[in-house]
């Protein structure tokens, strides 16, 4: 006879039969924007040095502007989406802006359109994050939503590792970046058409009336709690930290990597984080987040010191290794301590607030790390992300008391 399924193994298969057909389209239409939107970033540092003639600081301030974009577009967008009671349309709009970009990259002649480009992709991805997490839950039952949203970030995983890998076959073949960027419409193209066709939002009666207060409000800020601005204090010290990535494809270049292999430094990250991330997360309820959090760090300042150091491609790789081993026991934590340390009633607030002032620091930090390498050296970069990073992890254990306090509701 044939052995049958454990009890266990019967409510996993039900869990993922249960996930509506809309999620899994979500997630696919995550991939193939992160397809595109890597085959791009995988190579754009290197196009604005060798191509463009940009200085390393100009770089890390376009970056820097690029990705505070999406975190104070992030601030609004929910509350939007609650707003308008149609979340695939604003959805579509993000996708749609940041695919009407792809075309910019391989026809740029200045630095100008590449930041305009970046700003408007980083735009429709502020706008479009928010509508689609809250279109997830309203189509997925409660008892397997995080199963859903879990399929949804492997499936923007497996697109974060595609792209790079594509950027390097198209490399190796054309040997050409303006024609990789120009293949780079192609699944952003398909990214808008799967989100308009394949996508089914529920109609608005099924869901709550749409009467979204603002996303930040005043008056409510001074009501946070000493734990929540103990947890910004890090927030931002993390963020000083974590400067653009944009760096670690430049650094490829500066040990001996040739346009067609720098990408691989983005594959070897997005791989170890992929691996590491979810196991971290069941951890983190598992034992208390603070601890994680300075293991998290720690493994950055080792990451850190490692490219600093060792001026190889194999001390690149390691170091990219161990970026991604930070970003997998790290990401998310911040937002799950916002939650644990908010009064529920002002949890909204208190992710605008985070979000608008990583967003703000953000670029100060990928703006310092450019400066750091033209005026210093590129392993200076590294050092100065090192001691941000070593900052972080002892405000971390200093603040720990505060920051697992219970909020008052």
């Amino acid at each position: 006879m044939p052995e049958q399924p454990t009890h266990g193994e019967a409510t996993k298969a039900g869990a993922w039969r249960a996930i509506p057909r809309t999620v899994w389209a979500l997630g696919f239409v995550s991939l193939f924007m992160d397809f595109s939107s890597e085959m791009v970033h995988a190579l754009l540092p290197i196009f604005l040095v060798s191509t463009l003639g940009a200085s390393a600081t100009l770089v890390g301030i376009i970056e820097g502007l690029a990705e505070s974009t999406t975190s104070v577009t992030k601030v609004f967008s929910g509350w939007l989406s609650d707003r308008l009671g149609h979340r695939k349309w604003l959805a579509v709009a993000g996708y749609g802006l940041a695919a009407l970009t792809r075309p910019v990259f391989p026809f740029a002649q200045t630095w100008v359109e590449v930041l305009a480009a970046r700003l408007a992709d980083r735009v429709g991805k502020g706008l479009r994050g928010a509508p689609r997490d809250a279109l997830v839950a309203d189509v997925t039952p409660a008892a397997v939503r995080g199963a859903a949203y879990g399929v949804r970030q492997s499936l923007d995983t497996v697109g974060a590792v595609a792209g790079p890998v594509a950027a390097m076959i198209l490399m190796f073949a054309l040997a050409d970046i303006r024609r990789v960027f120009a293949w780079a419409v192609v699944p952003a193209i398909v990214c808008v058409l799967l989100l308009i066709f394949g996508v089914e939002e529920p109609e608005r009666s099924a869901r709550a009336p749409a009467r979204a207060k603002a996303p930040i409000r005043i008056s409510e800020i001074g009501a946070m709690s000493g734990a929540f601005w103990a947890v910004m204090a890090v927030g931002v010290a993390m963020t000083m930290a974590r400067f653009s990535e944009a760096f670690l494809i430049l650094r490829a270049t500066d040990v001996g990597l040739s346009a067609a292999t720098a990408p691989l430094v983005l594959v070897v990250m997005n791989l170890v984080y992929a691996l590491i991330a979810a196991p971290a997360g069941g951890l983190s309820d598992r034992m208390p987040r603070w601890l994680l959090l300075v293991a998290g760090l720690a493994v950055l300042v080792l990451s850190d010191l490692v490219i600093a150091g060792l001026h190889s491609p194999l001390g690149l790789m390691t170091g990219a290794a161990l970026w991604g081993g930070h970003m997998g026991l790290s990401q998310g934590l911040l937002a799950a301590l916002i939650a644990d340390t908010a009064p529920e009633r002002l949890r909204g607030t208190a992710f605008g607030v985070f979000n608008l002032a990583t967003g703000v620091v953000l670029l100060g930090s990928s703006a310092l790390a450019g400066e750091l390498w033209r005026l210093v050296s590129p392993a200076a970069t590294f050092l100065a992300g090192a001691g941000f990073a070593a900052v972080a992890a002892v405000g971390v254990a200093a603040l720990q008391g505060p920051m697992t306090a219970k909020p008052r509701s």
